[in-house]
């Protein structure tokens, strides 16, 4: 019986597939914390977070856009 991280398409592979979109998906929320405010809300009733929430990840992904259609010159900011 083979072991489990041997050959294509194995355990092996696929936990790095899956180790690096979790880095991608770490960085996004990193990006948005520092850019859109992610994180500064404390959190008092589901309503008023959710807004929050999602007006932070649509701002997050409209700078994204704009970002992406300017082209890789424009920089996010490092620190406020």
């Amino acid at each position: 019986m083979p072991h489990p991280i041997e050959g294509a398409g194995s355990y092996g592979a696929q936990l790095a597939r899956v180790a690096g979109a979790r880095w991608a998906i770490e960085e996004t929320f990193q990006t948005s914390k520092g850019e859109t405010g992610l994180d500064h809300y404390q959190v008092r009733q589901y309503g008023g977070w959710y807004r929050h929430i999602t007006l932070s990840m649509f701002a997050h992904a409209f700078l994204s856009v704009i970002r992406s259609k300017k082209g890789a010159h424009i920089q996010a900011p490092t620190s406020w």
